[in-house]
């Protein structure tokens, strides 16, 4: 009969002398989960503002979560300088990116799996309102910034703040003309920093609870859940449901989705 305990006492042991290995462990293990995807990202994106900006010109503030009038918003980062305020969105994908500035939903597609998801602008949209209205300045002072981290690819033309990691700092410093002064700067930094909330796991699960309830109700709504578009009433002409009502996609031919009026 075999002991297996002889089978893994050499492992434990192994494991034990090099437990520095375990949170590299983890990390690979569970890398695949949307949380740690995005966490990794955001990691990526702070190890690059933190080396390749002038920590005298740029101040980076990041993980913020400030209140709204319904509920939180949460933003990855924020640098703030004299040439204004980058409001940064992190998404960490793979995969060929489809979009533009004006699309509800983006797509993702791996080999033969498309998915949609969110357009980041409209997403960090919300973003840069909120700090507009939290410190009272004009809107020409906030650059809104999706950086793209992983091993994606554009596969059509995106706007010049829609970018990889390598072309983040080029859009920052691209921003020449001071709009802010020092003080302001100061001052603009201190009402940020007053106003997050406190960075804890509280914090975290009720953002992530109000930002489940935001996407329940825009599932309940009446738009197309391949493309986001509205849906329409329409009369089938022909076939076996010849005059009966139906929801179509409004983007239609481009988008063919359609919907009982029962499941809607």
């Amino acid at each position: 009969m075999i002991d297996i305990s002889t089978i893994f006492s050499p492992l434990v042991s192994m494991i034990m002398h090099n437990w520095y290995f375990i949170p590299i462990l983890l990390i690979i293990l569970f890398s695949s989960t949307p949380f740690v995807k995005g966490l990794l990202g955001e990691m990526l994106v702070n190890f690059v503002l933190n080396i390749r900006l002038n920590k005298d010109k740029y101040h980076l503030i990041k993980n913020v979560t400030l209140p709204t009038e319904d509920g939180t918003t949460q933003i990855d980062h924020i640098v703030v300088s004299e040439y204004g305020i980058f409001v940064i969105e992190t998404k960490n994908m793979k995969g060929w990116i489809f979009g533009d500035e004006k699309q509800k939903t983006w797509t993702q597609k791996i080999y033969k799996h498309t998915s949609k998801f969110q357009n980041p602008l409209h997403q960090n949209y919300k973003h840069t309102k909120t700090i507009e209205s939290a410190l009272n300045i004009d809107p020409s002072q906030i650059f809104s910034v999706v950086v793209f981290v992983g091993d994606s690819t554009f596969k059509t033309v995106m706007p010049e703040n829609v970018t990889y990691a390598g072309g983040l700092i080029r859009y920052i410093k691209s921003k020449t003309i001071k709009v802010l002064s020092q003080n302001e700067v100061e001052k603009i930094i201190s009402i940020i920093e007053s106003g997050r909330l406190s960075r804890t796991l509280k914090t975290h699960r009720e953002h992530v609870k109000h930002v489940k309830n935001i996407v329940k109700e825009k599932e309940n709504n009446n738009s197309c859940p391949k493309c986001g578009s509205e849906l329409v009433l329409r009369i089938a002409k022909q076939g076996i449901n010849k005059g009966n009502e139906f929801y179509g996609c409004s983007s239609y031919p481009r988008c063919r989705y359609t919907a009982a009026l029962a499941n809607v």
